[in-house]
């Protein structure tokens, strides 16, 4: 009778349990040109609400930060309004990226929007050959030095032409936002992935561990993207660059460029990192240093990265480097 009560008990126990695991919840969209997936633990009759509260948070971002949208903040102030009064997230984002520049010696500058049009990856149409005349000249509307955020929060730069693009950070911060919408609305589980960059909350409830997360191959189709290496991840955010797959060649000279772009020379060249994966307390930081670390190169991205709160996983020509920390995430 004992053991059989001990029995009556466990199982109980673990129906109680079950019943108080929330459902397992995915919700997809799109989202900066890409798709997104936010996997949390809720009750599915709420999920519609949770959708369109993630979808609202996108649009935000994006009437703020976009350069694809004409009537955005960031399009009117690259169009040379200085009357646009900027909101909370651009503000957020010029701030940080004030910091970043600083951190990584101006290898990370979101001015080089004019340079990104001029090579075809931002959204104008790109110049048909550049020359060292022509780069010199574009370089005059590159420098991070050349803008400033106001107290009335308009933006004043140098040169109206100087152009803003964001696309370096603003996806990761997009991915921050949508995480704090998760987080206001009382969850603490969560992952949040859009176009593979990542902000994992707490834990899989299911599988009682960490998020884990992958490395994309370096020669993973679009349609079929593999990982080559697993990290485990809970509280952290994670974003990656690479220069694998996007990339433009020149009909004219047959010159390849990267969508990378070295702000101190204005080079499109790809450096010898092939891509960068790093690990922070937030996808804004991540994002920025991913894209940084493309465009230094491997030892600039070494000595940059030293007393950094973040991790890093680079893959160069001769194989990979890791900050020492980034070890404890990768799965064993």
């Amino acid at each position: 009778m004992r053991i059989l009560l001990l029995l009556l008990i466990a199982v109980s126990f673990l129906a109680c349990k079950q019943s108080q695991t929330p459902d397992e919840i995915t919700i997809a969209g799109n989202a900066f040109g890409t798709s997104y997936g936010v996997k949390y633990f809720g009750e599915v009759a709420e999920a519609p609400q949770i959708k369109k509260g993630i979808d609202s948070v996108v649009a935000a971002v994006n009437q703020s930060l976009s350069t694809y949208i004409p009537q955005s903040d960031i399009s009117k102030i690259n169009r040379g309004d200085t009357t646009v009064v900027v909101d909370t997230m651009f503000r957020d984002v010029f701030t940080l990226s004030r910091k970043l520049n600083k951190a990584t010696s101006g290898y990370f500058d979101p001015t080089v929007g004019t340079l990104r049009n001029a090579y075809g990856f931002g959204d104008t149409e790109a110049l048909e050959a550049i020359d060292t005349p022509t780069l010199d000249s574009l370089m005059q509307y590159v420098g991070w030095s050349k803008v400033q955020l106001q107290e009335d929060g308009t933006i004043s730069k140098t040169a109206s032409t100087i152009y803003f693009d964001f696309n370096a950070i603003a996806k990761g911060y997009g991915v921050d936002r949508v995480a704090a919408y998760m987080g206001s609305k009382g969850f603490n589980n969560y992952l949040v992935n859009i176009g593979g960059e990542i902000v994992a909350a707490g834990t899989n409830l299911n599988k009682e561990q960490r998020w884990t997360v992958g490395i994309e191959n370096l020669d993973s189709k679009v349609t079929d993207r593999t990982a080559s290496v697993l990290v485990t991840l809970t509280d952290k955010a994670m974003a990656g660059s690479g220069n694998y797959r996007k990339n433009r060649v020149d009909k004219a000279t047959g010159k390849q460029y990267v969508h990378t772009i070295n702000p101190l020379t204005g080079s499109a060249e790809r450096s010898d990192v092939l891509s960068a994966t790093i690990i922070a307390d937030d996808c804004a930081t991540a994002d920025a240093w991913a894209t940084s670390c493309m465009a230094m190169g491997l030892e600039r991205s070494k000595e940059a990265l030293k007393g950094q709160n973040i991790e890093a996983y680079l893959v160069y020509d001769g194989g990979v480097f890791m900050t020492p920390g980034f070890k404890q995430y990768i799965q064993r």
